[in-house]
């Protein structure tokens, strides 16, 4: 008996993919539920299990465009693999016997004339297809520079009693909850309590109407081999920190494995993306559509500044929030940068509000 195997659903957004690799190629046999392929969609990568245990056939190529629904193989449940043929060696043929060489060595042939160089055609460079994910990033980038009134607003953080806390606490923090303390849980708290004080910073414009979300779900952006992703963490308002640590690093892992799920990438009123990591000193971060702002962190630099009339040095961060200014009016978004800037630089407050 052959058993399909079709496309399942992926999403209401998704409706067709590409054949990715075939992880068993046509005519091996495998076992129930054993990872067969891997398919590329818009969104994340996603590999199909055996249906059934039998001999596996292909009906696409690989790099195919397929439809959701559409089948692209089956396995038949009585067949039986085909036997490996044995392969037998030729003999290899007799060398020729070597003609005695002369006694007096033979004199060196004239040098022949080198010939003309001619000029090789231009070479365009190596090509490779662009990935579905690609796609949709190129496509969403270009989306966000055409479709929005995008600025971009600067300040920048004293991070002295974020390193502080973090140094005195990390260690008891990673032994009671088994995740490390890092800088993203005081941005994502600090971010939360500044968008219910501006609520247009996590809004976003659906036709003619603002929509105001009243969930406070973080997107944080996370770079893989694939490309950006911007997973999603829930309900930011009611987690804690060790929450936000712990559930930020599955979703990273996640993702650089090809094994989110497209559900953690849907959604979200408002996005943070770390360039800091990579050393990025300064940046104007793209919105990430639908939503109408983004918050850049960058790198730690331990830089001179004033402090009560004294030159001192402290390790300090430029952020950048670039939103819509077709939504979000200049006085609101540099409020909004002013007030995460004060609760970072003041983190106690982000236990207390």
């Amino acid at each position: 008996m052959n058993v399909d195997i079709s496309i399942p659903q992926l999403g209401e957004s998704i409706t067709e993919v590409v054949i990715g690799s075939f992880l068993k190629p046509s005519g091996s046999t495998v076992k129930t539920d054993e990872e067969i392929v891997e398919i590329e969609t818009e969104k994340v990568n996603q590999v199909l299990h055996a249906p059934a245990e039998g001999v596996l056939t292909w009906k696409v190529e690989q790099g195919a465009t397929v439809q959701i629904g559409q089948v692209i193989g089956s396995v038949d449940t009585e067949a039986k693999p085909a036997p490996k043929k044995e392969t037998t060696k030729e003999p290899a043929p007799a060398s020729a016997k070597k003609v005695a060489s002369s006694t007096k060595p033979p004199p060196s042939p004239e040098k022949a004339p080198s010939p003309p160089q001619t000029l090789r055609p231009k070479e365009s460079g190596a090509r490779r297809k662009m990935s579905p994910l690609r796609k949709v990033i190129a496509r969403r980038l270009v989306e966000a520079k055409n479709q929005t009134a995008m600025l971009t607003t600067f300040n920048e953080v004293d991070m002295s009693r974020i390193v502080e806390m973090r140094q005195r606490e990390k260690e008891t923090f990673q032994k009671k909850y088994g995740v490390k303390l890092g800088f993203m849980s005081f941005f994502v708290k600090a971010c939360v309590l500044a968008l219910k004080e501006f609520p247009d910073v996590r809004s976003f414009i659906e036709g003619e109407a603002i929509v105001t979300p009243q969930a406070f779900d973080i997107g944080i952006a996370v770079s893989t081999e694939r490309g950006l992703m911007v997973p999603v963490v829930r309900n930011c308002d009611t987690r804690n920190f060790a929450e936000i640590e712990q559930t930020i690093e599955d979703l990273a892992q996640k993702a650089r494995t090809g094994s989110i799920a497209i559900d953690d990438l849907q959604g979200g009123c408002f996005t943070i993306t770390n360039g800091g990591v990579f050393g990025s000193l300064l940046s104007t971060p793209i919105v990430n559509p639908p939503q109408s702002a983004i918050l850049g962190m960058h790198a730690t630099v331990k830089r001179p500044v004033a402090q009560e009339d004294q030159i001192v040095i402290k390790p300090m961060m430029y952020l950048a929030l670039s939103y819509d200014h077709r939504i979000i009016d200049g006085r609101e978004a540099v409020l909004f940068l002013v007030r995460c800037k004060e609760l970072l630089e003041d983190p106690a407050r982000l236990f207390l509000e």
